[in-house]
């Protein structure tokens, strides 16, 4: 049999889950992304404009990282040990989450304006350490919640990617309304933004509190690992730390999100051109989205995530060059680097339950939650890069801002000098490149494929033996 054959006869089994059902679970990353975007793309923003030093806020958001080094490590050994009565792994936590979420997102931004400088740092601090727990208490249940829906890989990775579709969805609403809402013709102050995407945060996470389901029992004595086998897990499991290795690269240099505001206001003459410009790159990912599932019938997942980052490198490195001088060029380039991008973002959390499978395979030990909580732990270290680009912008002479809105801060006609725009244009073009340049290099050793992924997932389920996977996959691993 052929391997396009073969392809096609791992196509056959039905979807074990239900339309209801998916879209409930899409819908919990709408949610869930819009509350990291409110923080991800305008807390530095929001933090650059109360009267903050850019290197006491940097060194500040360093500081809560170390909170994530270890909450997700250690929700990731207590997710594989808590059971509950229900039988359920996931939705308990989930549920948990519907409150904790947004009331820390509403939190965060209620720093009051008459307090010291070192007051304000402390109430972020402590602000980000409640959300971020609250989002580590979301992250590793949901994305394990699809390996209790199903067991079948090409459903599984179908429902992950349109996942990250809605999550776009998500960060596309925020990243507009929030914008809009705060710029300079609306005046909005970012309290009142978040409270009212955290209204909307709450109905769209509702869902799958309801309409999920865990089909797929994992039998308890798959979960008992010591510590000694967690280690030995994770030095054996390869692929995850590799795949990681470069994701947390590359995401710690995408430093243009914290000042896309900023980029917009001072080089582009408003903040709300960065409504235009996510509007007019979100086109293609918007169109591309919707066709990932029958993409991935006819190439592999990390080949096309590959070649995606290369293309990104290329298109992203000529937009540095260019510059931002002539607009109408500047704008179809960065439309050109959204298309890799799409693809970038589409799938590339689909690969957790892969390396899962592959863990599962190659040690005999079921450590999901371990996984999960790499993934959550990159997805947030990744948030170093709005420090490391404050970092990068002061180095450039950047003048501190005290403006409650860029209303505000347009009647105080602040102005910065041309070393620090210079500054701004290096953070929010040519830094990106460089991280994605960097992280080919751990990607270019992740050797995993799809169809070995599915042969391992049916050892794992019970439904070959050993020697059947062995003979199965494509090469030794």
């Amino acid at each position: 049999m052929s391997e396009k054959n073969e392809q096609k006869t791992q196509a056959a089994p039905p979807n074990m889950t239900t339309g209801g059902e998916r879209l409930s679970y899409w819908s919990y990353f709408v949610g869930q992304s819009m509350s990291y975007t409110m923080l991800g793309g305008f807390l530095t923003t929001y933090m650059m404009m109360i009267g903050i030093d850019l290197t006491k806020i940097a060194t500040a958001m360093v500081l809560v990282k170390m909170w994530d080094a270890v909450n997700d490590t250690i929700f990731g050994v207590i997710f594989d040990r808590v059971k509950f009565k229900s039988g359920n792994k996931s939705l308990p936590w989930i549920r948990m989450t519907l409150v904790l979420i947004p009331l820390t997102t509403v939190f965060i931004y209620q720093i009051p304006g008459t307090l010291s400088q070192t007051a304000k740092i402390v109430w972020f601090v402590v602000g980000y350490i409640l959300w971020d727990t609250a989002y580590t208490l979301s992250d590793i249940p949901i994305y394990n919640l699809v390996t209790m829906m199903t067991n079948n890989l090409i459903e599984r990775n179908s429902i992950l990617a349109i996942a990250r579709v809605f999550a776009l969805g998500g960060a596309f609403v925020t990243s507009m309304a929030a914008t809009v809402l705060v710029s300079e013709k609306v005046g909005f102050s970012f309290a009142q933004t978040a409270l009212l995407i955290s209204l909307i945060v709450v109905l769209t996470m509702i869902p799958v509190a309801i309409k999920g389901k865990e089909r797929i029992k994992v039998k308890p004595t798959e979960e008992k690992y010591n510590f000694g086998k967690m280690i030995h897990y994770l030095r054996s499991n390869k692929y995850l730390l590799l795949f990681y290795a470069g994701y947390i690269i590359s995401g710690i240099l995408m430093t243009q999100t914290a000042i896309d505001l900023f980029v917009s206001y001072y080089l582009f003459g408003s903040a709300l051109f960065s409504t235009l410009m996510l509007v007019l790159s979100s086109a293609p990912m918007i169109i591309i989205s919707p066709l990932i599932n029958r993409i991935l019938k006819h190439v592999d997942k990390f080949r096309l995530f590959y070649w995606a980052n290369v293309a990104f490198v290329i298109t992203g490195f000529v937009v540095y060059l260019v510059g931002y001088k002539n607009v109408f060029l500047y704008i179809g380039l960065v439309v050109l680097r959204s298309i890799p991008y799409g693809l970038i973002y589409t799938i590339n959390l689909t690969f957790t339950p892969d390396t899962v499978e592959y863990g599962q395979f190659k040690t005999g030990v079921d450590a999901r939650g371990v996984a999960f909580a790499i993934q959550s732990f990159a997805a947030k270290f990744t948030s170093l890069a709005q420090p490391v680009g404050l970092f990068i912008l002061s180095l450039f002479g950047w003048v501190t801002i005290d403006a409650s809105s860029f209303a505000q801060l347009q009647s105080m006609h602040i102005a910065q000098s041309a070393m620090a725009l210079n500054g701004l244009w290096i953070t929010a073009t040519l830094i990106p490149v460089i991280g994605t340049a960097l992280a080919l290099i751990p990607y270019h050793f992740y050797k995993l494929n799809d169809r070995d992924v599915q042969v391992m997932a049916k050892f794992n389920a019970g439904e070959i033996t050993r020697p059947q996977a062995e003979a199965a996959l494509s090469r030794k691993y």
